[in-house]
């Protein structure tokens, strides 16, 4: 993909922040392990191509306005309580074709639905996501 093309996508308010890569014993697509560190460490932080809470909001926010996720999206009271929490100055992608399932640099807590999932890179609990396998506009 052309790098050029996918900062100016980035920078249109239609456009959110996914991957639909997918990591099957090993193999798979690099994006599938750092899509959202290559956008905030490489484009916001080390090209400055992009603003951080912009794309923070094609992260989280808007994608869950879009899927209709009531309790996702905003840390506020009420809502499900899924941070990321990561270091701005190190967080970057590590993935490669060569090596899909590396993991990135930077992320010090994932917590889902205020349960700790992911501490200092090593995974705590694996299963507490949902998977959405349909969605109706």
């Amino acid at each position: 993909m052309n790098e050029d093309e996918v900062i100016e996508s980035l920078k249109e308010s239609f456009v959110y922040v996914a991957s639909d890569g997918l990591l099957n014993k090993g193999q798979g697509h690099p994006r599938a392990a750092g899509t959202f560190p290559r956008i905030i460490g490489r484009y916001v932080r080390d090209d400055n191509r992009l603003e951080l809470i912009d794309q923070l909001k094609k992260m989280t926010k808007l994608p869950a306005e879009r899927l209709k996720l009531e309790h996702k999206g905003e840390i506020k009271v009420g809502m499900d309580g899924d941070i990321v929490i990561f270091d701005y100055d190190k967080i970057i992608d590590c993935a490669t074709f060569d090596n899909p399932t590396e993991s990135p640099l930077g992320i010090e807590y994932v917590i889902i639905n205020g349960e700790i999932a992911l501490q200092n890179n090593e995974i705590l609990q694996n299963r507490l996501g949902k998977v959405i396998r349909r969605f109706q506009i």
